[in-house]
């Protein structure tokens, strides 16, 4: 499972280091012919919608039988975001060589068999929710090699995958933002556009670039993709629309690196959200490059706690407005971290001392995601309902870490949310509550002291930034 993958890497990185300007695996391919599969399809056609039963248009030359038929159609019943997803982590794994799209054509569904077939499962070219999970795990160590981070372009406000290794440089572009390689083998640029007709840029991204030829392309009423080639490069563009706006990315890469970066251009697309939902959190199994999250203050020592999933793999932990903070402790299990917060004063520690009931009403107090706030940080209060399966509704993102507190003001617990682990029809994030008791517990083990009192909670919640690599 994915030992293809990291075979190829592998070597990659051993080769590494008489280019300069790019990282290993990029300089080896550079000297090796792309392989055939890795090659983007050559050919230029305009998507048609699914027809009302639901049937996905199929390609001269598919064999018709009944399995492929019927593996249409389910495929069709997912949602154009999870089946993105799905052809994004083939495409690491080598199974899938497509332009992004997210129809399940035939070459979808023959990559889903191959995958099946390699993990010895039934080969049905639809994945179950197992092989799901299994698919996005082994997608993950080649994810991890690039450097890939899903990210929040401030200059646009999409949402996409970015191999940050591969792209190291950053700077603002005319209409949005750029990222290249040292020596601009890779170009990734972002654009938004006002008051402009998704079908008019369509014909003029065909047209006006020089030396550009266009070999796949697919027009739908929201969103357009195409890719081909331009003078020296490979290219991948993708834009969506909605209302008069458009927003896109442009993906340039030498074809002498396109043995790395054909799938690496392919996930970029898959995973470009031009309009994200400022209260969803990234594809499942990737985590953010900036995640922001709540923390309680639990001493006026600049002692705080969060969400451990937040704070997880972060090359910097920066508390908004009062400076940076490193993690000291934590309890996986109960996903709870100690953060310390150095040279702060003032701070308001909550208080967590006492008991707290069961009740089933809770208000959850916290800082939601600069998203999901129009980019302010202010501090919020939802109302939720506590029941067997979590809390009910679940908060906004940057909800996580937040305090509950019961309809007699006392501390009932941490918020802990979560997305999905993988991707399906009608996942959402999820909200779980961990009891005060078990709060109480880890910062006893943690020496530290539990304020007592009455002070008022939405005083003792910041926002945490995680940065990660």
């Amino acid at each position: 499972m994915g030992m293809k993958v990291a075979g190829i890497v592998i070597g990659l990185l051993a080769a590494a280091a008489a280019t300069a300007g790019l990282p290993a695996l990029v300089q080896e391919s550079a000297a090796k012919p792309a392989p055939k599969k890795a090659h983007i399809a050559a050919r230029t056609e305009t998507a048609k919608p699914a027809d009302q039963t639901g049937r996905v248009s199929r390609r001269k030359g598919t064999s018709g039988a009944k399995g492929d038929r019927a593996a249409a159609l389910a495929n069709a019943a997912i949602p154009e975001a999870d089946r993105l997803a799905i052809q994004s982590d083939l495409a690491w794994l080598g199974d899938y060589a497509g332009t992004a799209g997210g129809d399940f054509d035939e070459r979808t569904i023959t990559a889903i068999k191959a995958f099946q077939k390699r993990n010895g499962g039934k080969e049905t070219g639809v994945l179950n929710e197992q092989e799901r999970a299994l698919l996005a795990a082994a997608a993950r160590a080649p994810e991890a090699t690039v450097g890939w981070r899903v990210i929040d372009d401030p200059a646009t406000g999409a949402r996409f995958g970015l191999p940050s290794a591969l792209v190291p440089r950053t700077a603002l572009a005319r209409n949005g933002s750029r990222w290249t390689s040292a020596h601009g083998q890779i170009e990734v640029e972002t654009f938004r556009l006002h008051e402009a007709a998704l079908p008019a840029l369509f014909d003029d991204e065909k047209k006006t670039p020089r030396h550009r030829t266009v070999e796949y392309s697919a027009l739908k009423p929201d969103s357009f993709v195409m890719s081909g080639t331009q003078g020296l490069k490979k290219f991948i563009v993708r834009v969506q629309s909605s209302g008069g706006e458009l927003r896109g990315i442009t993906i340039l890469y030498d074809q002498a690196t396109e043995g790395i970066m054909a799938p690496v251009a392919i996930a970029m697309a898959d995973t470009f959200q031009g309009f994200p939902d400022p209260n969803s959190g990234p594809p499942p199994g990737i985590r953010r490059g900036v995640e922001y999250g709540t923390a309680i203050v639990v001493s006026s020592r600049g002692h705080l706690i969060a969400a451990a999933q937040v704070m997880d793999q972060c090359q910097s932990i920066t508390v908004a407005g009062l400076g940076h903070a490193e993690r000291i402790a934590e309890d996986t299990t109960a996903d709870l971290a100690l953060i310390r917060l150095y040279g702060a004063q003032g701070l308001a520690a909550a208080a967590l001392a006492g008991e707290s009931s069961a009740a089933g009403e809770l208000t959850l107090i916290g800082i939601a995601d600069p998203l999901a706030q129009a980019g302010a940080g202010a501090v919020t209060r939802a109302s939720a309902h506590l029941t067997v399966q979590g809390v009910d509704p679940a908060p906004k993102l940057g909800f996580s870490g937040a305090a509950a507190i019961d309809p007699q003001g006392r501390f009932a617990g941490m918020v802990d949310l979560k997305s999905p682990v993988v991707a399906g029809a009608g996942a959402v994030s999820q909200a779980t509550l961990v009891p005060a008791e078990t709060v109480r517990a880890f910062l006893a083990a943690q020496g530290i002291t539990l304020a007592a009192g009455h002070a008022a909670m939405d005083q003792s919640v910041v926002r945490v930034i995680c940065v990660r690599k």
